[in-house]
């Protein structure tokens, strides 16, 4: 948006988001063909899309003011009060609470129930098994302070929805005068890091496919006289670059939508297959470790994290819900779902750390024996799934990359936007073969993204909306204290997950 101020004497709204069908960080993100786009939990977040010329400035301001898409809302608080946002929603096909449910629950049990083994192992069996409710509790309660202050900001500019990134902007342009001038960093940052989440979830995928990838080819090339034993995993993943590029070259998802598919079935089949494998020839309680030690709890914080962090979801499922009140009411469709979602996950966890020890690979699937054809079969099966869902992640990234570049090129669009493919593609993979450390990888995905994401960013938020309102902080200030823990346990997560993971990528540890 050009920086010149012209003159305007009213801010103009922002244009209202289009919702698609919304899902929580899948382990496969699938194409609608309704919607013709990605059911992704960022795509919904994040593909806001305003009516726009070629140079990236919304139609209504071409001829008015570049002020903040949002106009800045007044003081009336009686006003606010009786406005209702849930009456002005107009839906063509709003989800009732079952539905919304099922979204949840479907989305949620995405590839980071694959590593909570690996987090169980670094916090110890029952450390990790309180710790993992605890995590996805604080989770939880972010997730309601997000909805809650995204109805009251709706409220106060009289719209019926808001997504993430446009609540952060609210937030701002609606708290104290100080902080008006960063509404546009707010919404940016949190846009950006979800590029960076996503872009860091394709590099995760790589590594993973080429890890099981290698497994079952190495458990043949033993015998075999033409098959190459004990290839460097970085050879798998220059060798799937062809494909990966071919595959991001297509910009109509509605081509990539058998491949999602395909995937859904594969990754059904697969996780029924490593359950059957989880509960045979459990070993005793007491052979397992009931605490790791603190040294390890930063890298468990991440992993938990990545895994239980569905942040993204929420905004879109809220707002398409038929009784938008239910979502976060007693017990409410996030408390039901998110107790089955973090519960299935400790489940697996504790199983799978209980099952395998500290042999416990970055993915279960990992664990699986190399010997047997069924598991051969599902570390083949899911890594074609994973490899397939790269295609549909990658979308989400790309859009705002070239939202935000290609008012630079001119004519040459086309050619740019596939240049700037490519290169993404080519990044992500350097990335992988930079850091093939599957664990830590996710660690650090976890710790730099999700901290953010889900813990800081919320807890901001709620400060900066009710910052100057009458009682707005409670009694006390308790609000404060507690926004200001939870914006502490954040950074103290990103701090110290970070820091671990990235000692143990550079040592090479799994």
């Amino acid at each position: 948006m050009s920086k010149k101020h012209l003159h305007n004497q009213a801010a103009i709204p922002l244009a209202p988001a289009v919702f698609k069908k919304p899902q929580l960080r899948p382990m496969i993100a699938e194409y609608d063909p309704k919607k013709k786009g990605v059911k992704n939990d960022l795509s919904d977040v994040v593909m806001v899309k305003y009516k726009v010329d070629p140079n990236e400035i919304p139609v209504e301001q071409q001829a008015g003011s570049t002020l903040p898409l949002m106009e800045i809302p007044g003081r009336d608080i009686e006003a606010d009060e009786g406005y209702n946002p849930f009456e002005h929603r107009k839906l063509a096909h709003p989800t009732s609470d079952m539905d919304t449910l099922i979204h949840l629950l479907k989305g949620s049990l995405g590839s980071g129930i694959l590593a909570m083994p690996m987090a169980f192992m670094n916090a110890g069996l029952y450390f990790g098994l309180v710790a993992t409710f605890l995590i996805g509790g604080i989770c939880t309660y972010c997730v309601h302070i997000l909805v809650k202050t995204a109805h009251e900001l709706c409220r106060r500019i009289q719209k019926p929805s808001l997504g993430f990134a446009e609540t952060a902007e609210a937030a701002f342009l609606s708290g104290p005068p100080a902080v008006h001038k960063f509404s546009r960093l707010a919404k940016a940052m949190i846009n950006w890091f979800l590029v960076i989440d996503l872009l860091g979830c394709c590099c995760v995928y790589i590594v993973f496919v080429a890890k099981n990838v290698k497994q079952v080819v190495d458990y043949y090339a033993k015998t075999s006289e033409w098959l190459p034993y004990d290839l460097d995993e970085r050879i798998y993943m220059v060798a799937m670059l062809p494909l990966l590029i071919m595959m991001n070259l297509i910009r109509n998802l509605k081509y990539l939508a058998p491949f999602s598919m395909i995937a859904n079935l594969l990754v059904g089949t697969g996780m029924g297959i490593t359950f059957y494998y989880l509960f045979q020839d459990i070993p005793p309680l007491s052979s397992r470790q009931s605490f790791a030690g603190f040294e390890r709890l930063p890298t468990f914080f991440g992993t938990a994290i990545f895994a239980l962090e569905g942040i993204g979801v929420v905004m879109p499922l809220e707002n398409n819900m038929k009784t938008p009140t239910h979502f976060i009411g007693c017990p409410g469709v996030l408390n039901t779902g998110m107790f089955f979602v973090v519960s299935l996950y400790a489940l697996v966890g504790f199983f799978g750390y209980l099952k395998f020890g500290d042999d416990t690979a970055g993915s279960i699937t990992l664990n699986l024996p190399e010997y047997e054809l069924l598991g051969q079969s599902v570390k083949l099966m899911i890594a074609v799934a994973i490899f397939f869902t790269y295609s549909l992640q990658f979308y989400v990234p790309m859009e705002i990359i070239w939202k935000n570049v290609r008012h630079f090129f001119g004519a040459k669009k086309n050619i740019a936007e596939y240049s700037i493919r490519i290169f993404v593609v080519l990044l992500t993979l350097c990335t992988a073969i930079a850091i093939p450390n599957l664990g830590p990888f996710i660690s650090l995905v976890g710790a730099l993204c999700l901290s953010f994401l889900g813990l800081i960013f919320p807890a901001v938020i709620e400060t900066v909306t009710f910052w100057d309102r009458p009682n707005g902080l409670g009694r006390y200030n308790w609000v404060l204290w507690k926004n200001m823990f939870l914006v502490s346990f954040g950074i103290l997560g990103f701090l110290t997950g970070s820091y671990v993971s990235i000692l143990d990528i550079f040592s090479g540890k799994e």
